[in-house]
């Protein structure tokens, strides 16, 4: 999965003292798209050398050692060969490599949580960062924001040799998925996964167990997968506001996604080796 860089590491401490160097690494957003160059699999974010010594910018993590930052000026011109896209055209057209895309998804979820948070959401005032710790206080009322994580669930479903896989409404994927949504307020993760199926699917299910969990930092949302077992009927009665397709498919014929970056790849490639939890 993505987040599982073995030999690389994302150290994520609060270091607001930190000021950027030459080779650094600058992370440039406009709108919902980050500045980004090199060829596919081989991805490369603008360094501290490429822009200007007197900018703003906000220390966010570092990756084996090196610093990242995000440029606070947004809308910054286009350094010669790089490109502003998405998160998802980043890791479609450009594949990597893994612990930059996993550099990128993270440092998106903290940048959107900056800017979606620069005034008080209690008085409307200005946020400034704190001293100590990352969190955001109102300059008016001192209201303290903390970063924002969505827990939501991803679901593989077993009917004996068979597993659910789906394919979303509304959006132009090609390959399967399995049933995922997130968490509710009031509600146990495990409770999430009966509700997700049954509103998906109309499925019930049974023998809710935790699998592995994965930060997702595109919508701000912590992963976590869990396998579960048929209660009953097999028939689905597909929402068709969410799924524009669900199956039973047997392990054999499990076909994964294009890359191996997600966890829900990671729990239909453990389905089809037989190796899920019992």
């Amino acid at each position: 999965m993505i987040h599982e860089m073995f030999s690389h590491r994302l150290c994520n401490g609060f270091l607001p003292e930190i000021e950027p160097q030459a080779t650094d690494i600058i992370i440039c957003v406009s709108g919902n798209a980050i500045m980004v160059g090199g060829e596919p699999e081989a991805a490369e974010f603008p360094r501290g050398s490429q822009l200007p010594s007197d900018g703003t910018y906000l220390y966010l993590f570092s990756v084996d050692g090196q610093n990242v930052f995000w440029s606070q000026q947004e809308d910054r011109e286009l350094l010669p060969g790089f490109a502003y896209k998405t998160l998802k055209e980043i890791r479609w057209e450009l594949k990597g490599p893994a612990h930059y895309m996993y550099l990128a998804y993270t440092a998106w979820h903290l940048i959107s949580w900056y800017r979606d948070n620069r005034f008080c959401g209690r008085c409307g005032h200005n946020t400034h960062p704190a001293a100590e710790e990352r969190a955001l206080v109102c300059d008016s009322c001192g209201h303290v924001i903390y970063p924002r994580l969505i827990p939501a669930v991803v679901v593989g479903i077993i009917n004996g040799d068979e597993i659910l896989m789906t394919k979303y409404a509304n959006r132009d994927v090609p390959f399967y998925a399995l049933v995922a949504g997130f968490t509710e307020i009031g509600e146990t993760l495990e409770e999430c996964v009966a509700r997700e199926v049954m509103e998906e699917t109309g499925l019930k299910v049974k023998n809710i167990r935790y699998y592995k969990s994965q930060p997702w930092g595109s919508v701000q949302d912590l992963i976590v997968g869990f396998f579960c077992d048929l209660d009953g009927d097999p028939t689905i009665h597909m929402d068709r506001s969410e799924l524009k397709e669900a199956v039973w498919v047997q392990r054999a014929d499990i076909q994964g996604q294009p890359d191996d970056w997600s966890l829900t790849h990671h729990m239909m490639m453990t389905f089809k080796a037989g190796k899920e939890p019992a």
